[in-house]
């Protein structure tokens, strides 16, 4: 019998954001698939370690998912990915992919899936701790209350189309330059939190004090004035 692929999320930095779920599979699973080349230097492993330090010892899959806007690069990498998560299955192996946050958010896991299971394959989603939701908790606010839209975008060179949309705009990722620019020019407000969760965590509560050269790991929050 083929084995079940797995996609858990692992919440966006502190270890105590992982479910329960999430923590079981982890623990339970035959081979953790980690996204790099190597655990030592990925955040989404150390995430999950620090909640279940035994898995140092577990069978691991790196799974080189590499940051770049290549389409032939990516696609090689979903396909070799995906190739190396098969043979595990076809031995009747559990596989758990952890990811950052969710795996329905901005999630490489999603490529993957899809590949595995068009060769035939079951595929579980384990959902996490959004970086949106951990970053709102950290800014000590709603991101939407009553009937107030919520629109979770990438940020970069749409940001000033979507600055116009109604309710609260979360951005993740992308070209930070062009959005504070954006939000500038629009004289919006805005907060936003870094690496949330971790012990490098920074919380900026005015568009002004955002630096231009903050981590990948940032979540900006702009809320429509009422």
């Amino acid at each position: 019998m083929n084995g079940i692929l797995y996609g858990v999320g692992v919440g966006p930095g502190d270890p105590e954001l992982l479910t329960l779920k999430a923590a079981r599979l982890i623990q339970t699973c035959d081979v953790l698939a980690i996204p790099h080349r190597d655990p030592e230097k990925c955040f989404v492993y150390r995430i999950a370690r620090g909640a279940a330090p035994e898995i140092n010892e577990k069978p691991k899959l790196c799974i080189d998912m590499p940051m770049t806007h290549d389409t032939k690069v990516r696609e090689a990498a979903y396909e070799a990915g995906t190739e190396t998560i098969a043979a595990e299955l076809e031995a009747g192996k559990t596989v758990v992919f952890i990811t950052l946050g969710d795996p329905s958010v901005y999630s490489t896991f999603a490529y993957l899936a899809a590949r595995v299971q068009e060769k035939g394959f079951s595929v579980e989603w384990v959902p996490g701790v959004t970086s949106f939701c951990a970053a709102a908790a950290a800014l000590k606010m709603p991101l939407c209350t009553d009937r107030e839209a919520l629109h979770i975008l990438p940020g970069g060179a749409n940001a000033k189309d979507a600055l116009l949309y109604p309710g609260t705009k979360v951005f993740m990722k992308g070209e930070l330059g062009p959005l504070l620019d954006a939000i500038e020019a629009r004289g919006a407000e805005a907060q936003a939190v870094e690496n949330c969760g971790t012990e490098d965590e920074r919380v900026y509560r005015a568009a002004s004090d955002i630096p231009k050269d903050a981590g990948y790991y940032l979540v900006t929050v702009v809320k429509e004035e009422v």
